[in-house]
């Protein structure tokens, strides 16, 4: 059986991909490592943005675990233009995973690239791993093998937030972790 533990980061400073944890987030982040000892976690795969890598160094540390950064899971980036109505924006790109702003990336693809992760995870040997990364790409993850999760799910998203996706055979299931 394959697990991978999906991490959303904790409380960051804003939205920049050099964007820190906030002094709550540092504390979240110390709380998760504890929490997160309970499990076999053997690899952990980041975004590559800081608030991500911030998120995980404790456990990592912890559990002497090299933090490997992955440009697949990195933020979603939704246009490169300032966009008033973004949120609405963004709704669309849930009911309609083919939509794409000027300079940004549709739910497709950004659900492409992560999945390309999952699926060599899901091959990996190691049977169980972690993935730090941004809510949005990780909601469009958690829609694709739950679809009442979306947009809704989005804004129900804390930070953090840990769920659970397990292959078991030909079984892929998600839930939600309680940290």
């Amino acid at each position: 059986m394959k697990k991978i533990y999906i991490i959303r980061h904790c409380k960051a400073a804003g939205q920049e991909r050099e964007a820190m944890l906030t002094v709550e987030g540092i504390e979240q982040a110390k709380q998760l490592a504890e929490s997160l000892q309970q499990y076999e976690i053997k690899r952990i795969i980041s975004s590559p943005f800081t608030r991500a890598i911030q998120t995980i160094e404790p456990f990592a540390k912890k559990a002497q675990i090299d933090i490997e950064r992955d440009e697949r899971l990195a933020e979603r980036i939704l246009s490169t233009q300032n966009i008033d109505d973004w949120l609405e924006k963004l709704q669309q790109t849930f009911l309609d995973m083919d939509v794409k702003y000027e300079g940004g990336e549709s739910s497709k693809e950004a659900t492409e690239r992560i999945n390309q992760l999952i699926e060599e995870l899901f091959e990996a040997s190691v049977e169980d791993a972690a993935i730090i990364s941004h809510g949005n790409l990780l909601s469009l993850l958690i829609t694709k093998y739950n679809s009442g999760f979306g947009f809704s799910g989005w804004q129900a998203m804390k930070n953090p937030d840990v769920f659970l996706l397990t292959k078991d055979g030909q079984d892929i299931t998600i839930k939600r972790i309680d940290m």
